[in-house]
């Protein structure tokens, strides 16, 4: 090409996308309508033929215009994901965010900020700190920091390799028979598949009888795995919300030296409540600490708070150096020295928005709603002749069964108010028996709506 030849994409061409004003404006009236209603608890899974025949083929050469494609994800996408906000939405762990969190998520999306570093997202990340500073106090911690991370999966590999960094450089060379991280089989999934992913070896430890993660048991364990450089424990496991004994294992790691990471992706958010907090003492004094605010303090998809107790120790292990990153300066706060990540959009901004329109006491009293609920339903629960509890209730997940029922009469009664649009609770494992299981994050959900569904639905013998 020439050089006085105009090229086919000009450097500056306003036109190349053509008006876009009307497709942003019908997308944007979309979400708006979206944030202020409630959402249809019938929405599911549907097998992928059945997509491929009602949406077609979307991606072609000369596109299928934002009108098309905006009434396609309306008629056709959107109805086939779960509702994951509805107050009968009970099953795993969903998400309530507020209005006020999902509407600014919109805006976060519309700044279009790179918030890896100081330098690029300063403002973004400051108002980020805030938001973790609150929950820095709500750990007890003098000190602390860390970032914001898209979920429990990258927060735990995260704190985790920062523990191994620590240990790396305190031992200075791997050990003999490599490293070793310490758990029970109540740690969430995403723990073996860090341990995989750092290829580690797991070292796995006997709970007590309702799921616990014991200081006599860990010390029993270390006696003979002499390479783990952390301990991880719950503070509230996604299957039974139950909370390891915390003080005692904190004893246990400061004797040998190991990083205590704690898992609250769940479970964390009820150190905003008063009447929980006692059953998380101990939590003050780990290492590093994680929980996700998309599933108990009312956040979008996807955030999780990710935080240290010293944070020297995770700078250490995650500051990135290159040729192009050479002119950062490490002296401030960059969230990519704290994770594992480099390119990162400011996911902490609608957490923090949320919680400054609301303030932290109606965070408090949200989650001790949530609570409240859980507990009536489990009192319930017991004086419903059919049904038992499996475990005592601890934060606000329901572990109960229905003595006599077989797997297939627990799937099939899920099924039934699944596909009614009245109440989605899935069937799990407990000591290897088939349970059915309620978790408890929104404030909505009205106990007694669930206690008539229990108590008129379960009485099949």
């Amino acid at each position: 090409m020439s050089s006085d030849a105009s090229p086919e994409f000009p450097e500056q061409n306003p036109s190349v996308w053509g008006d876009e004003s009307v497709v942003a404006a019908a997308a944007l009236a979309w979400a708006t309508n979206r944030v202020t209603r409630h959402s249809d608890p019938k929405t599911t899974a549907r097998h992928a033929c059945e997509l491929a025949a009602d949406a077609g083929r979307t991606i072609t050469p000369a596109g299928i215009g934002g009108a098309e494609a905006l009434r396609i994800f309306d008629e056709v996408l959107a109805p086939a994901t779960r509702g994951q906000d509805d107050p009968m939405n009970l099953a795993y762990i969903a998400a309530a965010p507020s209005q006020a969190s999902v509407a600014f998520d919109s805006v976060v999306s519309a700044a279009n900020i790179f918030a890896g570093t100081w330098e690029a997202g300063a403002g973004a990340i400051f108002a980020e700190n805030q938001a973790l500073e609150w929950i820095v106090g709500l750990l007890g911690w003098s000190t602390g920091g860390g970032c914001f991370v898209s979920g429990g999966t990258v927060g735990n590999l995260s704190a985790l390799t920062a523990a191994r960094h620590r240990a790396l450089t305190r031992r200075g060379s791997k050990p003999t028979g490599g490293w070793q991280l310490a758990c029970t089989a109540e740690a969430h999934s995403s723990i073996r598949a860090a341990a995989r992913v750092m290829d580690v070896e797991i070292v796995d430890i006997d709970t007590d009888d309702r799921g616990h993660l014991t200081g006599a048991a860990l010390r029993h364990a270390l006696v003979n795995a002499p390479n783990v450089f952390a301990v991880v424990a719950s503070a509230g496991t996604t299957n039974a919300g139950i909370i390891d004994n915390l003080t005692e294992i904190a004893d246990v790691c400061l004797q040998h030296g190991i990083w205590l990471h704690v898992d609250g992706a769940y479970g964390g958010a009820a150190l905003a409540a008063p009447s929980a907090r006692p059953q998380f003492a101990g939590i003050e004094r780990a290492d590093s600490f994680i929980v996700d605010p998309h599933k108990w303090l009312f956040a979008p998809y996807d955030c999780c708070a990710l935080l240290y107790r010293d944070t020297a120790s995770a700078r250490a292990a995650h500051t990135q150096t290159a040729n192009y990153l050479d002119s950062i300066d490490h002296e401030v706060w960059n969230p990519t020295d704290f994770a594992i990540q480099l390119s990162r959009r400011a996911r902490g901004l609608p957490f923090w928005f949320g919680v400054a329109t609301h303030g932290t006491d109606r965070y408090a009293a949200a989650v001790e709603q949530s609570l409240t609920t859980a507990r009536q339903v489990a009192a319930a629960i017991d004086s419903i002749p059919q049904l038992e509890m499996v475990v005592p209730l601890e934060l606000s997940v329901v572990l109960f069964q229905r003595p006599g029922w077989s797997d297939e009469q627990y799937h099939r009664w899920s099924k039934s108010l699944s596909d009614a649009g009245l109440m989605l609770c899935v069937p799990t494992k407990w000591h290897g028996r088939t349970v059915l299981r309620l978790a408890f994050v929104n404030p909505a959900t009205r106990a007694q709506e669930v206690i008539d569904l229990l108590t008129t639905t379960t009485r099949e013998s």
